[in-house]
């Protein structure tokens, strides 16, 4: 039962998740919003949501390793996982530009998330409003940064259609949106709470694992369908900006509405340590070899990290 709760929760967020993106994007048209500004922060936001409910409702029911565990969980799978996956299908040529402003800003995101919960074993408030500043601010540069190079890639993510949907068809998607997210996101947590208590192991080492690999499936799945194609490949600039986003938005938003408190020793002692590791060997791996490259090897090279690391959590 508990695994059918987790199976029909995540299928809800993802089904939640589109519904929102799709209301998202056509009443930000309705409001005369660049298709920049959209691709930016309108589908940024509305991506970052499923992982929001899931942290936040966890937070509410007083399972804060749920919370924490699910970005940080999420932000190691992205990176050894997502994007592992499909180099190792097809190469990723990069961007010389994600090194300047999105990967920096990863690492000082990281750096502060580490930080504030040493400090006291708890994102407080303050410290949530301070992490969503700063990724206010960060947007505020990329725009304007994109509006003098019009970067096409993030323009070509909104799908122009969208701008003739109906002002009933948005509310409708909006009603399907909050519903898949609310119900996805409470299934979730509660159907991870019982597996956990079932078989034995922390609510974190599911968190850190099959609630971030199932929230993560969504984009697995479009990189490696693109992949295949040999269309357009996952951005890795985009998705240091999903990990950014998961730590300023979805830990910030939830810290200020909740307090999130430390309670499981691994996060602080290992698993926050996977996170910074795996965002700050994307440098070196980008320079060494094949410059401005991620190939199969080194696809296959994060990929085997990241399995260690799923042996670590359930150790």
């Amino acid at each position: 039962m508990n695994l059918l709760l987790i199976i029909l929760g995540l299928v809800l967020l993802v089904i939640g998740g589109e519904f929102l993106i799709r209301a998202s994007v056509g009443l930000s048209f309705k409001l005369k919003l660049s298709k920049l500004v959209i691709g930016m922060t309108i589908v940024s936001f509305a991506t970052s949501a499923p992982e929001l409910l899931v942290s936040l409702q966890a937070a509410l029911d007083g399972v804060s390793d749920i919370a924490l565990g699910n970005v940080i969980g999420s932000n190691i799978a992205n990176i050894g996982l997502v994007l592992a996956i499909t180099a190792i299908i097809s190469p990723l040529n990069i961007d010389r530009e994600f090194y300047k402003l999105n990967w920096p800003m990863l690492m000082f995101m990281s750096f502060a998330l580490y930080f504030f919960l040493s400090n006291d074993h708890m994102l407080s408030g303050l410290e949530g409003v301070i992490l969503f500043t700063a990724l206010v601010m960060f947007l505020f540069l990329l725009i304007r940064d994109s509006r003098k190079k019009t970067k096409a890639n993030i323009v070509e993510e909104v799908d122009e259609r969208l701008a003739l949907v109906s002002n009933f068809k948005i509310v409708i998607w909006l009603i399907i949106g909050a519903a898949g997210l609310y119900f996805g996101s409470e299934w979730l947590v509660d159907g991870s709470k019982g597996l956990a208590k079932a078989i034995g192991i922390s609510d974190y080492a599911i968190s850190v694992t099959v609630i971030a690999i199932g929230t993560s499936v969504p984009e697995l799945a479009a990189s490696v369908i693109a992949a295949l194609k040999k269309e357009k490949a996952l951005s890795l600039g985009n998705l240091i900006g999903s990990n950014i986003f998961n730590i300023a938005s979805v830990l910030g938003l939830t810290a200020i509405i909740k307090p999130i408190a430390v309670e499981s020793p691994k996060i602080l002692s290992t698993n926050i340590f996977w996170m910074i590791g795996f965002a700050a060997v994307l440098i070196p791996l980008v320079f060494l070899g094949k410059r401005f490259s991620i190939g199969r090897k080194k696809g296959l090279l994060l990929f085997v990290a990241y399995l260690v690391f799923i042996g670590f959590a359930f150790s």
